[in-house]
């Protein structure tokens, strides 16, 4: 198996650790991904938490490249690519998400 590719300042962890800081909900949503240079893309965002998320999309990410996340009805968020997987990537939000808009974006993917 491939290992995961790590830009510092991220440490490597294992991909099922549940040793994480924040509570991580799996979720199963489409979403939109932008970087700096405007090229926009879709990606299945599978899990979420109030300082990240994991993705896949068979689009090229490199670790420590920023992104922004789009969810349904909400702004673009602010990430940055931690580690990458194959088409598997974990992303770290510039600013914590709020608790209500975690929750919001929980019960969106429930629907």
């Amino acid at each position: 198996m491939e290992q995961p590719i790590f830009t510092p300042p991220y440490e490597p962890v294992e991909l099922n650790d549940d040793s994480r800081q924040a509570l991580r909900k799996s979720v199963k949503m489409r979403a939109h991904l932008r970087d700096r240079g405007q090229t926009r893309f879709e990606i299945e965002v599978t899990d979420l938490s109030l300082s990240g998320f994991r993705a896949e999309t068979s689009f090229t990410l490199w670790p420590g490249t920023v992104v922004w996340l789009t969810l349904p009805g909400l702004a673009g968020l602010e990430a940055v690519v931690a580690w990458r997987d194959k088409f598997k990537y974990g992303c770290a939000f510039a600013k914590p998400l709020h608790p209500a808009v975690f929750e919001h974006i929980i019960a969106l993917s429930q629907r």
